[in-house]
């Protein structure tokens, strides 16, 4: 037999004492979460975490800038309108 065939013969026998292993252990891991929840009464939100509040929609931001000529508005959040873009704001400020 070949060097080639010969290793692959020995990774398919280690996958599969690989598998047997991994089976054997996770059986054990399984008995001892089963046992600790009998234990002390626990329930899936205690192990796994609750689900988290769902946060609504968030409330509208006042203006803090206003456009004299137009009289539009700009919070302060996201892209800069082109009214107040590079000039200085304290004289838009509300």
């Amino acid at each position: 037999m070949s060097a080639y065939k010969s290793l692959l013969q020995q990774k398919a026998e280690l996958e599969a004492k690989i598998a047997e292993a991994r089976k054997t252990e996770l059986a054990h891991a399984v008995k001892q979460a089963r046992e600790l929840v009998a234990q002390f009464g626990l329930t899936a939100d205690d192990v796994f975490g609750g689900k988290k509040a769902a946060t609504g929609p968030r409330g509208t931001v006042p203006p803090k800038y206003r456009d004299p000529a137009t009289g539009a508005t700009w919070t302060g959040r996201g892209k800069t309108p082109k009214w107040i873009a590079d000039k200085d704001r304290a004289s838009f400020a509300i």
